[in-house]
């Protein structure tokens, strides 16, 4: 028996031209509208979550002529903000922040040097920096005030204001 070679039918090459893209089958698009949702609701939730937890924020604080700059800063609730301070001063400064309480008990205590133990708390030695954090939890005004005397007459002050 002898084989008769029969010619292929002209693809796109034989013809020069292309071959238009294959139709999406309702199958097809009901996967893609699936993952669609799928992705659309995951990163809902990511930015959910995101917006309640807040984050960690990275501020930096210039210390410059005994002025906090910026003195106003706005966070959402949950936000942990790592304050980077820089004193460019001939003089020591500190960055504390916190509730009245928290501002009262340092305006007639005795501590001078904070080293970063507590949140919120630490000393910035004369062209030096530190680093400190405090997670903003409830909304409203909270105060950053240099406690070292006299500092905050002059207006060592500032507020970071928490959004609910």
């Amino acid at each position: 028996m002898t084989t008769t070679d029969v010619a292929a039918p002209p693809g796109p090459q034989a013809t020069g031209r292309r071959r238009p893209p294959p139709r999406p089958t309702r199958r097809h698009l009901r996967r893609l509208l699936v993952l669609g949702v799928v992705v659309a609701l995951a990163g809902a939730a990511v930015l959910v979550a995101a917006r309640r937890a807040g984050g960690v924020r990275t501020v930096p604080i210039t210390i410059h002529h005994s002025r906090f700059q910026p003195a106003v800063l706005a966070v959402p609730v949950g936000t942990t903000v790592r304050f980077e301070v820089t004193n460019t001063d001939p003089i020591d400064h500190e960055l504390i922040v916190g509730d009245e309480p928290v501002h009262q008990r340092h305006r007639v205590g005795r501590d001078r040097h904070h080293h970063g133990d507590v949140p919120g708390e630490v000393s910035v030695a004369a062209g030096t920096a530190a680093v400190t954090t405090f997670r903003f939890d409830h909304p409203g005004p909270v105060a950053f005030i240099c406690h070292l005397p006299g500092h905050e007459a002059y207006g060592m002050v500032g507020v970071v204001n928490v959004t609910g």
